[in-house]
This record gives structure tokens, C-alpha cells and sequence, in this order.
């Protein structure tokens, strides 16, 4: 049976951006509801050891984090909702945002934080490594590489930006490209030739990550397949970090909220506001440049901060006019 929901606040999406904009909005006393979506806990729920966001001096695994963050927020007081929200009306207050269930919730304000995916490359052993060896963040998992041999597949700003990264912490980065030139700006190529411990594998498309023969595998290297003669070599690393882009997650959205011409919700510089007056965006679904948990979770206070004072300056509106 449908069921309509009234809420002061819905929030959409539940990763670190998510949970906190519930978690602030809660102790706000606005009682919020969170539709959790497709995958409850965002990217940390497919990362195992997490050392860098902040409160824990050892490190801890994604998946716990993520639940002791919606633990919290229903700690709190905020409604955890197992669902997923096709489609959207923000043309006026409160908004409607229907579910798969069928179920409806009509909210006088919205949290979009839907987050991004990773775009992956497809090859056979990828995902299997995933996690050991594997990775499609630097900045995440860098770290793990210290004084190891690395490739960064990819030739756009993402890939050079992420290469130059690994090149402070790695013993060697090698930059694969399918082409034969990079499509990043010239400044970072620049910055990149010039770094010692850097190569580039011209023209040369990853086929597979093969891993070692153990109990659990580890990453040991990647088989490269020239683009021009179809010459297959295998390239002995420790680390492969794919950097070809990500995807927010922003289908159901479109055409209801700005976005970039890549798919993100445009907001207020130094605040989460969207084009539409109480629609907020937090996280990676709004961020193309750090995409960090930490940071999610900041634009998440942020957002739910901006809601309440959005909604308490509506209800000094109406209080005036009455």
C-alpha cells in the first residue's frame, strides 16, 4: 500500500555526506527522513582500511564506519529509509519525490548527496583486486604504496594530478595512455615529465590485472596491449590507481537543479545552495575536485545547517504575515 511521508527534511543518499546532513539536522530537531538508495553507505561500503578520516588512530574498515555513521543518525533521531527515489519534483514546496516502493515523500526541503562512482575500466581481475591493489583514489590509498611501483592508467587532469600524487610517496609511477599524448593541462604535464621517478607507457590499453597466487591476492601486475600493433607485455607493479573519471550520481535530477556539463549539481560557492530555493547538494555529487569522506561529511553539516536556517527564515515569513 503507497504511503505518503511528510518530512521538514528528506535527504537523499547515504554516504558520509548523507548521514551527517542527517545526523546535524536531527539534533536540529527537524526530524529528518533519509532514503538510503541503491547502495546504503556510499563508496566506504567497498573500502576495507580507512586511515585517514579523522578520530581513529588505527585504521578501521569502510563498511563499519558507514554503519556507525547511520547508527548514530538514528541515534539521534533521524528515520533511515530503504528505498530508492526515481523521480522528483522540485517545481514547488514542499517537494514530491516519489519511490520504487511506490511510496511518496513530500518534503519542505531536500538534501541531494547521491554521491559519484568511480568509472572503472572493465578488465578481467579488476575488481577481484579491488581493495588489494586495486584502487581508483590516490589520495585514499596512496599511502599504502610507499617506496612500491605503481601505474596510474588514464591521460586527463584526474590521471596526471593522481600520478604526480603517487610520485612523492611511490618509488616509481608509470603513467599508461591509450594515446599518444595526454589530454591533462600543460602545466601538469610539465610538472609530471619532470619528475624523475615518473615514465609513460605511450599507447598502450590495460587488458588485465593479474594478481598473486595466495589465499588472497594481491595485485602483481597488469597486461598491457599496444593500440597500434596489438603486442601484448606485462608491466610488474604493486599498485594500479584507474583515473578515467567519475559519474555522479545525478539522473534523477536532471532537469529539476543545475548542473556542470559532467553531471554535477552546481552550488553556491561556500554553501551547499542549488539553483532552487531549499534544494541543498552535499558530497561527491557536487564535488569533482577532493571526493574525500571527510570533506563529504563537512558539505553534509554544511547542508543541514543551510536547511534550517532556510526553514526558520520561511517560518519568520509566516509568522510576519499573520
Amino acid at each position: 500500500m503507497t504511503t505518503t511521508h511528510q518530512t521538514q527534511l528528506l535527504v537523499i543518499g547515504a554516504g558520509p555526506a548523507g548521514y551527517t546532513a542527517a545526523i546535524y539536522a536531527a539534533r536540529a530537531g527537524l526530524r529528518p527522513m533519509l532514503v538510503a538508495g541503491l547502495q546504503p553507505g556510499g563508496q566506504l561500503t567497498i573500502t576495507t582500511d580507512v586511515e585517514n578520516y579523522p578520530g581513529f588512530a588505527e585504521a578501521v574498515q569502510g563498511p563499519w564506519l558507514m554503519d556507525q555513521m547511520r547508527a548514530q543518525a538514528e541515534h539521534v533521531g533521524a528515520t533511515v529509509i530503504h528505498d530508492i527515489i526515481t523521480q522528483v519534483d522540485f517545481s514547488a514546496r514542499p517537494f514530491r519525490c516519489d519511490t520504487d516502493s511506490g511510496d511518496v515523500f513530500m518534503a519542505e526541503t531536500v538534501v541531494i548527496a547521491t554521491g559519484a562512482q568511480a568509472r572503472w575500466l572493465g578488465i578481467p581481475g579488476e575488481q577481484a583486486l579491488s581493495g588489494n591493489g586495486v584502487s581508483a583514489c590516490a589520495t585514499c590509498d596512496g599511502f599504502f604504496f610507499r617506496g612500491k611501483r605503481v601505474a596510474v592508467i588514464g591521460g586527463g587532469n584526474s590521471a596526471t594530478e593522481e600520478a604526480l600524487y603517487l610520485s612523492n610517496l611511490a618509488a616509481h609511477v608509470t603513467l599508461v595512455h591509450r594515446r599518444d599524448s595526454l589530454r591533462s593541462e600543460k602545466i601538469l604535464q610539465q610538472r609530471l615529465f619532470a619528475k624523475p621517478n615518473v615514465s609513460v607507457v605511450w599507447n598502450a590499453a590495460v587488458e588485465e590485472a593479474l594478481g598473486t597466487d595466495a589465499a588472497r591476492p594481491a595485485l602483481r601486475a597488469i597486461r598491457l596491449r599496444d593500440t597500434l600493433t596489438g603486442a601484448l607485455s606485462d608491466l610488474d607493479v604493486d599498485g594500479m590507481f584507474v583515473a578515467i573519471g567519475h559519474d555522479p550520481a545525478t539522473a534523477v535530477f536532471k532537469g529539476q537543479v543545475a548542473m556542470d556539463e559532467g553531471g554535477y549539481v552546481l552550488v553556491e560557492a561556500g554553501t551547499t545552495r542549488t539553483n532552487v530555493s531549499g534544494v541543498f547538494a552535499a558530497g561527491d555529487v557536487a564535488d569533482k575536485l577532493y571526493r574525500q569522506a571527510v570533506t563529504a561529511a563537512g558539505t553534509g553539516c554544511m547542508a543541514a545547517l543551510d536547511a534550517e536556517r532556510f526553514l526558520a527564515a520561511v517560518h519568520h515569513a509566516q509568522r510576519q504575515a499573520a
